[in-house]
């Protein structure tokens, strides 16, 4: 890494490391817009992160560096946490990645480096976000029809959903109301956007009028 013509900082020095310390917030900032610019629901708290971990990962680094017992305590206090939340899709994962390693970078002096990295890599996301085109499972709804507990639910529906959809499934069927009614929930692809108050309509003339909902699911984001 030495021969490499990037500019690398001397750690030994308060200018060094300040130096560094600056270009791994500018690698957080730029990380930080990579995930806003690709994300259509951004989480307040992975801008957060994907801001300040470069960062932190610099402090670590630089702490630890040339040193087995800091190394160790560091571990040992790492182990002690325990992270719990929902899981995560896979973009933010890399997006969390993608961070880590530029602050290592930093951490270790190689700021040039770590700022190519960054730069790079960044718009290498936003390419590949932009030209490979969307999965259809973008595209799938969850459909949740209400049912009076003594009606045949097996193929009550087909026939509308045949007409107004591409794709549908039933996942899931459970109990409501104390078990006096019964909750179908549908994973479809709508031909026409256009027909979905249509449908509905139609679901609501079989169903007894009972509520029918069709919204987006919450689970089709690809996870890691």
């Amino acid at each position: 890494m030495n021969d490499i013509a990037f500019y690398t900082s001397d750690m030994t020095t308060a200018a060094g490391m300040l130096t560094s310390l600056g270009v791994s917030v500018l690698c957080g900032l730029i990380a930080m817009a990579v995930y806003r610019l690709g994300t259509k629901r951004p989480s307040k708290y992975m801008l957060i992160s994907s801001l300040i971990l470069p960062s932190i990962v610099h402090a670590v680094i630089l702490l630890v560096n040339g040193s087995i017992g800091a190394g160790i305590a560091v571990a040992g206090a790492f182990s002690l946490v325990r992270f719990r939340s929902v899981p995560g899709n896979s973009r933010d994962i890399c997006i969390l990645f993608f961070a880590m390693a530029a602050g290592l970078g930093c951490g270790m002096g190689y700021i040039g480096y770590s700022a190519a990295f960054t730069l790079i890599m960044g718009l290498i996301i936003i390419i590949a976000e932009k030209l490979i085109p969307s999965d259809i499972s973008d595209k799938y709804k969850l459909l949740k029809i209400t049912i009076p507990e003594d009606m045949e639910y097996g193929n009550a529906f087909d026939d509308v959903l045949k007409k107004y959809t591409s794709y549908s499934v039933l996942e899931n069927v459970k109990t409501a109301r104390m078990g006096t009614m019964y909750v179908l929930s549908y994973r479809i692809v709508l031909k026409s956007i256009s027909e979905e108050k249509e449908m509905l309509d139609n679901l609501r003339c079989i169903n007894g009028n009972l509520t029918v909902s069709c919204g987006m699911t919450p689970d089709n984001t690809p996870e890691l």
